[in-house]
């Protein structure tokens, strides 16, 4: 499994407890609370992405042009 995919589903699932266990336990999770929802694990999952990628090209620099 990618790393970005287990970090949005880790991360993901704790925000989601956090911001939306209560309304889920009572039933009141409504269209905007599940579009919330989805966002709260879409976020950490893009944001790993990104990370990822700057490091790869941060890494492909230092092996094109050393440091002296």
């Amino acid at each position: 499994m990618p790393t970005a995919l287990r970090v949005a589903l880790v991360v993901g699932s704790v925000l989601f407890v956090i911001n939306h266990g209560s309304a889920l336990l009572k039933g009141q999770m409504n269209r905007e609370r599940w579009i919330s929802g989805g966002l709260t694990y879409i976020v950490p999952y893009l944001l790993t992405l990104v990370n990822h990628d700057h490091s790869h090209v941060k890494t492909l620099l230092l092996v094109q042009w050393p440091a002296n």
